[in-house]
């Protein structure tokens, strides 16, 4: 069966959807069948991947008027790479959720009827800690969590680390964190102080690899593309097949 792993932080701008773009990339090309679902209503990863954001999505399947598999894209760039898309209907989940019937395991359902057609399923999470990020959480396995390498970053962890601990109490004793992904990291002494600080505090859940601050990460959602294929020498390329080679060995299970 297949992992399901939640990217999740509150705080917008810490490069979310980029890991999530890059790192569910960087696994296919490695040679795992994986899923990555959008749902963030700004649909970033949608577009990033090169969809469009008005195709119907996770939203219609939360509202029961599509099944997954008939909404779910096959990357055209990486071969074994699938997307659930998004739009900005997705805003109206987290109001219309509590009224459905076994309201915190719909997105649940919706991820255990394709599990098995995957290796790994990495979904994007919205900044916020909503309905709908509860939702998730309670379908996942583990959730990865980027921090941006600079101070206001690490303020708002307390309060997603204490809805994580919330979920695995009362919805989904199961959910674990996968660990901490530091982001836009610079050479500078504020940026190594903040490494530090995290590694200190969260030790081995702290992954080893650094995604750096690099302009060619930050062009590529524009052209559709993971950051490999739109520039393979980009320092943000190998940060990312780094980070999926050191994700799949802490994974060797699955």
């Amino acid at each position: 069966m297949s992992k399901v792993v939640a990217l999740a932080n509150q705080k917008g701008g810490v490069g979310k959807t980029t890991t999530a773009i890059n790192l569910a990339a960087s696994v296919a090309l490695l040679g795992k069948k994986v899923l990555l679902v959008d749902a963030d209503p700004q649909a970033n990863a949608t577009s990033g991947l090169g969809f469009d954001i008005n195709l119907d999505g996770i939203y219609e399947c939360i509202t029961g008027q599509a099944q997954p598999a008939d909404v779910i894209l096959r990357s055209n760039d990486v071969k074994k790479l699938d997307l659930l898309p998004s739009s900005i209907d997705l805003v109206a989940a987290d109001t219309e959720l509590p009224a459905m019937e076994n309201a915190h395991r719909v997105v649940k359902s919706i991820i255990d009827s394709v599990r098995d057609n995957y290796d790994y399923i990495f979904i994007d999470c919205s900044p916020s800690l909503g309905y709908t990020t509860v939702n998730i959480l309670t379908a996942a396995d583990s959730v990865l969590i980027p921090v941006q390498c600079e101070y206001l970053a690490l303020e708002g962890l307390s309060k997603l680390l204490n809805t994580v601990k919330k979920v695995k109490s009362a919805l989904n004793p199961q959910l674990e964190i996968e660990g901490f992904v530091l982001t836009m990291y610079m050479k500078n002494r504020l940026n190594n102080q903040v490494v530090n600080e995290v590694r200190q505090h969260f030790g081995g859940l702290a992954f080893e690899t650094v995604i750096q601050r690099n302009v060619r990460l930050g062009e590529a959602p524009s052209h559709g593309k993971p950051i490999m294929l739109y520039d393979a020498s980009a320092v943000g390329a190998t940060n990312y097949l780094n980070l999926a080679k050191e994700f799949l060995k802490r994974n060797r299970k699955h």
